[in-house]
């Protein structure tokens, strides 16, 4: 079960968090703090109390943290709890939408708009439950937080085709349809090479793994993933064929 600190600077929406944080069946404790050097103070407390069976033993598994706050706001106190050795889980419950990428920077497991409902905030206790009581040792699947008519939704990395330059933003191409972030291609490049995704054109982005055929026709190349026909550009043809060799059994 889950040790949770959640931490507002508003009184009412703190214990409202924490009344439907100790509702649910897979939080073991729920403790709050109204800013950052109280939340500092609380998870140091249960990091010198050490790993235990007794309610409240332990370290914090997952912090629910607000984004504004006086003082040290939320994203600055999740980056110092990503300095810990052990950091705690991060889950951002806030009113406000455009932090999105922010959260998805500092691999928040979730991004809970307010009002908060119960049924969202179950989902958010079920992802840290998740990886938090997995079985398997393997790193969680990096995920890219998108917005859907107001709703933020996190689209795993590994489920990505392709992805398509759009000045300062990336439409992310999936299976189930694109999305459209605010992260450059040239991010994405760097953030996802050792993820086997390959630039094949100034304005494509592709998944090595996705593609389905290379095309050469009067010296211009083509790749084809999924339903879509991408050009190669010439000065990654060479680098993409030989990466398509390699992978070749």
């Amino acid at each position: 079960m889950l040790r949770v600190l959640a931490v507002d600077d508003e009184a009412p929406a703190l214990g409202e968090l924490l009344y439907l944080l100790r509702a649910d069946p897979r939080v073991r404790s729920a403790e709050g703090a109204g800013d950052a050097t109280e939340a500092l103070r609380r998870i140091g407390r249960a990091l010198e109390a050490g790993p235990g069976g007794d309610e409240g033993a332990g370290g914090i598994d997952v912090v629910f943290l607000d984004i504004h706050m006086p003082g040290l706001g939320g994203l600055d106190l999740a980056r110092v709890l990503g300095g810990f050795a052990r950091p705690p889980l991060i889950v951002f419950v806030t009113a406000h939408e455009g932090f999105a990428v922010q959260a998805f920077d500092l691999e928040a497991v979730d991004y809970v708009l307010k009002p908060v409902r119960r049924e969202r905030l179950a989902e958010a206790v079920r992802r840290v439950h998740d990886l938090v009581h997995a079985t398997a040792q393997a790193p969680a699947p990096e995920q890219v937080p998108v917005e859907l008519g107001g709703v933020t939704r996190f689209v795993p990395v590994d489920a990505i085709a392709y992805v398509e330059a759009h000045g300062d933003y990336a439409r992310l191409h999936t299976d189930q349809g694109s999305h459209l972030v605010r992260i450059p291609l040239s991010t994405l490049e760097e953030r996802w090479a050792a993820r086997g995704f390959v630039r094949i054109h100034r304005s494509h982005l592709v998944a090595l793994a996705r593609i389905d055929e290379l095309r050469l026709d009067g010296g211009a190349t083509s790749v084809r993933v999924g339903d879509a026909d991408l050009a190669v550009s010439r000065r990654h043809a060479r680098h993409l064929r030989d990466l398509l060799m390699r992978r070749t059994p």
